[in-house]
């Protein structure tokens, strides 16, 4: 049966290049293929999640200036619900130029995060949760996270922390996270190590938390039990939005599995986006 997620976030526009190696300074590189997609954690994680067979809506700013439609383009072609936080902002959305090397699928990226489209929580849809089985947030939309997590809460909707980087304020959204997915490099202020991050987080009163560290083993502590989880060895092309397509799948198996199932099944799908150029081939395959 189909699940509805609300995924809250950043939405970007990404132009991606496939190319021998990222320019060094004031050098010109001829890109062997290219995309354009929309982007961002939540936004990758969404439409993972609608591919699965479920109903997605992406919570974040989008706006009305004119390239604004090649994003509600891509999204509508995946069947993603937009919730506009911002429907009438004039500026461009955040644009990311990304470098994807082709023998070894390492990334380069400049981007631009939500920081200066910050919205109030007075924005938020009255009825944004309604029928809502799961919501994954970003931290991207800092204020607006912390409000729909307290408000899952009340409602016994659960939360799915993408925890990419550490963020000011995040400090108040963890206490209403059920699952904490973090990279590697996600380390609250005083952690220095995945042991200090996990006793943090435990102490928060969260149960379930993995940390993944690209193609090694996803540590993981669910009430208690704690081990490692190996990825799949591949063949990679692009490691691009690979941790926002295991958030999507994760949202999506997390429903009907236990954390340990869930994790294998999100990491084969993950591992398998891998071996395709940009975020969305991998879906076609």
């Amino acid at each position: 049966m189909a699940k509805k997620g609300l995924f809250v976030g950043l939405v970007t526009l990404d132009f991606v290049y496939l190319a021998t190696a990222a320019p060094s300074n004031n050098q010109k590189v001829v890109a062997l293929d290219y995309t354009v997609t929309a982007g961002g954690p939540a936004t990758n994680a969404a439409v993972a999640f609608s591919h699965l067979g479920n109903q997605a809506t992406l919570l974040g700013v989008v706006g009305n200036h004119p390239i604004t439609h090649l994003i509600q383009a891509d999204l509508g072609s995946y069947q993603i619900a937009i919730a506009d936080l911002a429907p009438n902002h004039p500026e461009p959305p955040p644009v990311s130029s990304i470098i994807i090397t082709k023998d070894t699928g390492d990334r380069a990226v400049i981007s631009l995060n939500a920081t200066k489209a910050q919205i109030p929580i007075e924005r938020i849809p009255a009825d944004i949760l309604q029928g809502v089985d799961i919501v994954l947030i970003d931290g991207h939309q800092m204020e607006i996270g912390c409000a729909i997590a307290q408000i899952a809460q009340t409602k016994n909707i659960p939360v799915v922390l993408d925890g990419g980087s550490w963020k000011p304020g995040l400090e108040k959204l963890l206490p209403f996270v059920d699952y904490a997915i973090c990279s590697a490099n996600f380390y609250p202020p005083n952690c220095h190590q995945s042991e200090d991050l996990i006793a943090y987080l435990s102490s928060i009163g969260i149960s379930h938390i993995a940390i993944t560290h690209g193609e090694k083993p996803i540590q993981y502590c669910t009430k208690g039990d704690s081990g490692y989880l190996d990825v799949p060895k591949i063949s990679v092309v692009d490691t691009l939005g690979a941790g926002d397509i295991f958030h999507g799948a994760f949202c999506h198996y997390i429903l009907e599995q236990n954390l340990i199932d869930t994790m294998k099944a999100a990491t084969n799908i993950a591992a398998h986006s891998c071996q395709f150029f940009g975020t969305r081939r991998w879906m076609n395959s």
